[in-house]
This record gives C-alpha cells, structure tokens and sequence, in this order.
C-alpha cells in the first residue's frame, strides 16, 4: 500500500470507530474532526512527514475512546502504530483526576512521536475549549484545564519548534480571553 492509501485507511478506522461520538463543546462537532485536526496540525504546522506518527495521530484516542484493541491497531497498521497510540492512551479504568496526573508525570518519558501528538492533542482540545466549550464548564474549570495542559506540554518540549510555538500561541490566546470573563 502507498502511504497515502495507508494514511486512508487510517482516517477510514478511526471514522467507523468513532462515528456514534460527538465533542463535548456546546456545538458538539463529530469526535472524528479531533484525530484528524490533530494529524493535520502535525503534517501542516510541524512539518511531520513520518507516516507511522501521521496514523498514529489519526488513530490517538481508538483504544481509549472506543474498545479497539491494541491487538486491532497493529494488525491493521503496524507494531510502531500500536506502540505509539498505547503510549498516548489513558487508563479509563482510573480516576480522572489520577489520569491527568499521571499525564502529567508520564510526559517527559514519551517517544517523541508521542510528545508531538500529546501536543497537538492539547493544542486541539484548547482550540475547542475555546471555541465551543461545555456548557457546564466555568470560566474556573477552563482555567485549570488550561494549566495542566500547560503542564503536559512542558514535558513534551523539545521535540519540535514550530509546535511548540504554536502551543504558546493557542494558550496565551486562551488564557487572554478567560481573562475577559468575569
């Protein structure tokens, strides 16, 4: 299969895998618009060109959001695939809270393909967070989300520039606008 026909297939995946899921913003945009954000903003503002951390990035939340199986990823795609999605997957089985701070503690030890998808998932939720948040998301809670991204990026840096910067740019546009909210 030629990369783009794999990219596809990915893309094709992670769609029937989260058709029936919507964001949790007030607009409630198809979940599928996130994985594909992110991937776009990994190829787009990074300039990531390598075809595992693409699919990988299209293919982020499956085992967390929807019950596909490590098992599943590498079958379909590759060991690397899988490799690196487990590495972004969060444990549902564990409190939220317990979750973010492991998150939080567990970036710095990350591949880089999975520090560069950690940041681009942040980028993306804080975009939408902005955009569309939940409704019953205070000024308060969207403040503190803000801070532990902020946190999880901090121990992804150094992986590229570019993302980085925008990452800055996303957050201060947030927290500016928060600071309008009274």
């Amino acid at each position: 299969m030629s990369d783009v026909a794999i990219l596809l297939k990915a893309v094709a995946f992670s769609a029937a895998r989260h058709r029936n899921q919507r964001r949790k913003g007030a607009e409630a945009f198809p979940y599928i618009n996130h994985p594909l954000e992110v991937a776009e903003m990994l190829a787009s503002v990074a300039g990531i060109t390598d075809l595992d951390t693409l699919v990988a990035a299209v293919l982020h939340d499956t085992i967390e959001d929807t019950g596909t199986s490590g098992d599943e990823i590498e079958t379909s795609f590759s060991q690397k695939v899988r490799a690196i999605v487990e590495e972004v997957t969060d444990d549902k089985r564990l409190a939220k809270d317990l979750r973010k701070k492991l998150q939080a503690e567990r970036a710095p030890r990350l591949s880089n393909p999975a520090k560069l998808i950690r940041i681009a998932d942040k980028i993306s939720n804080i975009q939408e967070l902005m955009h569309s948040p939940p409704q019953h998301w205070s000024a308060q809670r969207r403040r503190e989300y803000l801070e532990w991204a902020r946190r999880v990026a901090d121990g992804c840096l150094g992986v590229n520039e570019a993302l980085e910067d925008r990452f800055d740019e996303v957050i201060r546009q947030a927290r500016d606008t928060l600071s309008r909210e009274v």
